[in-house]
């Protein structure tokens, strides 16, 4: 199977990372797909299964890890996963295109590991952790508590930061989409 380059986007939740990736996927010449990950978890507002993730049981999560299916995969918060069916990758190589995740930092990392070569690996920095905590309440999605969970991991996560091949400092959404474009275009060429 002809391989095509993999990018991926990482950072903590409410960085802007999947306002990035989506603007990217509105630019033809970059030829690019998304890779939609599966999730263990319920739609949260109007999310939508086989578009923005593939939601599925925890046991049903827990058979694909026992088969291998995962390119990477990872317990986020307990008894909630997500992870990359290696399906999906061979899906999107056989369309011809290439593969943009909008992924956990664990699991951006462990594809870059494992594709050292053909990915590109974006850490997407919000301007602060203020910052991040004012954009997760105005998506008003969750609760005080899960909000707060992910501000603490947000800060774990900042520190893999230089781990990545590239650092994309959101602190201006429309710089921020031009940055990611010319990183994208440059590495796809």
């Amino acid at each position: 199977m002809n391989k095509g380059k993999l990018i991926v986007f990482s950072a903590p939740s409410g960085s802007g990372k999947t306002t990035i990736v989506k603007h990217l996927l509105g630019i033809d010449e970059l030829n690019l797909e998304f890779s939609i990950s599966a999730a263990s978890r319920d739609a949260r507002g109007d999310e939508v299964n086989g578009k923005d993730y593939y939601f599925i049981s925890t046991e049903e999560f827990k058979k694909h890890i026992k088969a291998d299916d995962f390119l990477e995969w990872e317990e986020v918060y307990r008894d909630n996963f997500y992870g990359t069916l290696k399906s999906e990758i061979e899906r999107i190589w056989a369309l011809g295109k290439n593969v943009i995740f909008d992924i956990d930092v664990a699991g951006g990392l462990r594809i870059k590991h494992k594709f050292p070569e053909e990915t590109l690996a974006v850490f997407v920095k919000p301007p602060s952790i203020d910052e991040l905590k004012i954009r997760l309440k105005k998506r008003s999605t969750e609760s005080d508590d899960k909000i707060n969970m992910r501000i603490a991991k947000a800060s774990v996560e900042l520190a893999t930061a230089p781990q990545f091949d590239k650092i994309i400092k959101n602190y201006d959404l429309d710089t921020a989409k031009e940055d990611a474009y010319l990183l994208v275009k440059e590495f796809v060429k």
